[in-house]
């Protein structure tokens, strides 16, 4: 049983902090020409920022997480390839994901886009909203420093709970 209390996440929070975000990395001064989010947690962090910087984004899927509310961290598995819509990828690269837990994903990720992008990559650099004291990892920007590691509840996990059955009936019953 854990003593930390979970941190739930509104929506406007969540766009809020991305845009924190995107306001810490333009303030540090380092430019980059590609944005590379890590499925699924990072994709609305990594869109939301290429809108804002007007960068590219591809998109990296991994999943570490199963069980019931994905709460059960088990082995990571990367995609075979990188989605982007250009040819090669940047060479200035801003890593990003949602939030950096235990570390594994970030430090498995960076060598694996070193090894297989085919592209020369001068610098990765990684940015995640909440950083947990229990990373073996930490990221060049974040917006939370989480110490005691609470259990975020972000506000699209609710759809997790869904079915196409249940919202398509919840329609019908006028909801």
């Amino acid at each position: 049983m854990s003593l930390t209390p979970d941190l739930e996440v509104s929506w406007s929070d969540y766009h809020q902090k991305i845009e924190q975000l995107a306001v810490q990395i333009y303030e540090s001064g380092w430019e980059f020409n590609q944005i590379v989010c890590l499925a699924r947690g990072g994709l609305r962090v990594g869109d939301i920022l290429s809108r804002i910087y007007k960068q590219p984004l591809a998109i990296l899927a991994t999943s570490s997480y199963s069980g019931a509310g994905k709460e059960e961290r088990g082995k990571l598995i990367l995609s075979r390839h990188l989605t982007m819509t250009k040819e090669h990828l940047g060479s200035r690269i801003l890593l990003v994901d949602d939030l950096v837990d235990s570390g594994i994903t970030f430090q498995k990720t960076i060598p694996w886009l070193h090894e297989y992008s085919h592209s020369c990559i001068e610098a990765i650099r990684t940015a995640v909203i909440w950083y947990k004291a229990c990373s073996v990892f930490v990221p060049d920007y974040y917006i939370n420093y989480l110490p005691d590691n609470p259990w975020i509840h972000q506000p699209f996990e609710s759809y997790e709970l869904m079915s196409p059955e249940g919202v398509a009936a919840n329609y019908r019953d006028g909801e």
